[in-house]
């Protein structure tokens, strides 16, 4: 698999599937989750919906993966998973790793050949860029699947530099 790096927009990227980093009511929100929500339209919210009211009715667990349509977006799907908040005091490293393995799971289950990553749990949910890079990176290194182009996609030059550096590290 082709691991690449992109600063920019992730409503943006012309692959199969674009990774949200969601909450857990998968209902909308902040950051890159309101962004996809708002670019992608109401058929991702739709969608979310009837996931809700089937099978998700107490919310997506943090960790998992489940995909909709894109909507508006130029990619097919929508992956969204929920990062786990930042702890000093608990290790949730394994819930983090997790959204990116979970999420290469169900692109496997949709056939997706190219997929975009966020800096999942970075964010508003405060783990440290560099520990969240190095996770993303040797997570989505060490999962086997059938993805050929997988590319984290960065909003911020400090985002970017700090995966840069764990795409170095072998």
């Amino acid at each position: 698999m082709k691991i690449s790096l992109v600063r920019g927009d992730i409503t943006e990227q012309k692959v199969d599937a674009v990774v949200n980093a969601a909450n857990s009511s998968l209902l909308g929100g902040g950051g890159v989750d309101g962004a996809i929500h708002r670019k992608g339209g109401p058929e991702i919210l739709d969608d979310c919906r009837k996931l809700r009211a089937a099978q998700y009715g107490g919310g997506l667990p943090t960790g998992q993966a489940v995909a909709t349509t894109a909507g508006r977006l130029p990619a097919q799907w929508v992956i969204h998973t929920v990062g786990p908040v930042y702890s000093a005091s608990d290790d949730r490293s394994d819930q983090l790793a997790s959204c990116y393995r979970e999420a290469l799971r169900v692109a496997d289950e949709l056939g997706v050949e190219s997929i975009a990553f966020p800096a999942v749990s970075a964010g508003i949910y405060g783990w440290p860029m560099d520990d969240a890079a190095r996770i993303a990176v040797t997570t989505v290194r060490s999962t086997p699947c059938k993805v050929t182009d997988a590319r984290f996609v960065l909003f911020t030059s400090d985002a970017y530099a700090a995966f840069e550096r764990a795409l170095a590290t072998p």
